[in-house]
């Protein structure tokens, strides 16, 4: 047991080794700490990222999973997104409470994305590469939880779950001058969708858990032609189709943190507001 003089609100292990196993968390005041868990009195590294409580962290580079240095970026109530590339901290942008984020498209050493979602509905795409903006569309709700598939790969499918009860997968591969990236929406039930994971052994399968103290399998089925021209010739993307596969119901409370094992194929871990933890195992994925 640790304790901190700052509540911690997130946590990550991404832009760590699997032999160093460091852990980058968010706390209330907005700190960003960097922990080595042997000695944990003293965090290995320390910034006062933000003015206020980090509600969202992720990091790529560390697992081997991606090209390119190791980079944790962090979203806060205070609007700002900020990129660490361990050690040194840039500001990428200033706009409304942040909610959720992911990193991604880190397939080589130059490329890398961060998807940012916010309280009014926002989704906004940065590219790290130019530091710009590089896309942006709303969802009539808060961003609860974004995920890309994959982050090592050239961007494919991105998920954002949304406060009432509704998710949206975007196809990433086909961005239109206009229109931006085809998508599918679903409304899974009536509560908020508070997380969103894809299986890393097949991410065309992924689970959503909800306030309802809900959890939904579901696998994403791709068109016949992901992209087709529009009348002006321009390069369009064609959104695919979601169905579900299962749910379960597991507590009164909504389930707001959730997480697949890279190695045991449909092993996850849940926790909810009724502070349980719960380890579930998912069978039959070989056969969907």
């Amino acid at each position: 047991k640790i304790e901190k003089a700052k509540p911690i609100k997130c946590g990550t292990f991404g832009a760590t080794s699997l032999q160093q196993r460091y852990l980058a968390t968010g706390d209330f005041g907005g700190n960003l700490n960097i922990w080595n868990l042997e000695v944990p009195e003293i965090p290995v590294y320390s910034v006062k990222g933000h003015k206020e409580i980090i509600n969202s962290i992720d990091g790529v580079g560390g697992l081997g999973i991606g090209e390119g240095a190791p980079e944790i970026v962090t979203g806060s109530r205070d609007g700002e997104l900020r990129r660490s590339e361990i050690y040194r901290v840039k500001r990428v942008s200033v706009f409304c409470l942040i909610l959720s984020l992911c990193p991604g498209n880190a397939y080589n050493q130059e490329e890398r994305v961060v998807c940012a979602g916010y309280d009014n509905g926002d989704i906004k795409l940065f590219d790290l590469k130019t530091m710009s903006l590089r896309w942006e569309t709303n969802i009539k709700n808060g961003v609860c939880s974004l995920e890309f598939d994959r982050k090592d790969v050239n961007m494919n499918k991105l998920v954002a779950t949304s406060l009432e009860g509704k998710f949206h997968v975007f196809d990433m591969r086909t961005q239109h001058p206009t229109k931006g990236f085809a998508s599918v929406s679903e409304k899974a039930q009536k509560s908020t969708i508070w997380q969103v994971r894809h299986l890393p052994q097949n991410r065309d399968i992924f689970m959503t858990s909800g306030g309802a103290g809900s959890l939904h399998l579901w696998k994403y089925e791709y068109p016949a032609q992901r992209s087709k021209k529009d009348s002006e010739g321009a390069e369009m993307g064609v959104a695919g189709s979601v169905s579900l596969l299962q749910n379960v119901t597991l507590s009164t409370q909504p389930i707001s943190s959730l997480d697949w094992s890279p190695d045991k194929k449909g092993l996850c871990v849940c926790g909810a507001f009724d502070q349980t933890v719960r380890v579930l195992i998912v069978t039959k994925l070989n056969k969907v």
